[in-house]
């Protein structure tokens, strides 16, 4: 999420995919921004400059804090404090795994180096793994 705050409109206005720089590993990545939310970006784009930030804070002049996205308050009302920008990375390869059950392009989008680090990462355990794949046919 801390790489989707300081975006601009430029950066996603008509563009089928994302580039990010990773701030762990300076690697740049492509991510391809699904057509379902491209329409809700063109939408919500739709009067404003490019010049300015996709998530702009209320005097405009800036783009949002991450503190500002609410994530630190939900994660308050439900009387948590292990929820961060991490979790969402966490919880977006979650689903996006149990949706498709391909490891490799978690890997790959993770930039880990092995399907078990990979597992791990999203808290997926070798009983959820198995549960997954226990009624699975061709």
């Amino acid at each position: 999420m801390s790489y989707l705050v300081p975006l601009m409109i430029q950066d996603v206005r008509g563009k089928t995919h994302l580039v990010i720089t990773e701030q762990k590993t300076k690697k740049t990545k492509l991510f391809l921004i699904p057509r379902a939310t491209r329409e809700l970006i063109k939408d919500y784009t739709r009067d404003m400059s490019s010049s300015t930030c996709l998530f702009p804070n209320q005097k405009g002049n800036s783009h949002i804090s991450i503190h500002q996205t609410g994530l630190q308050s939900a994660a308050e009302a439900l009387c948590r404090d292990d929820i961060g920008t991490h979790t969402m990375r966490k919880t977006f390869g979650y689903h996006l795994y149990k949706q498709n059950k391909d490891v490799a392009v978690l890997q790959q989008l993770f930039n880990r180096s092995a399907p078990s680090i990979t597992m791990k990462y999203i808290g997926m355990s070798e009983d959820e793994v198995n549960a997954t794949m226990e009624y699975f046919a061709l």
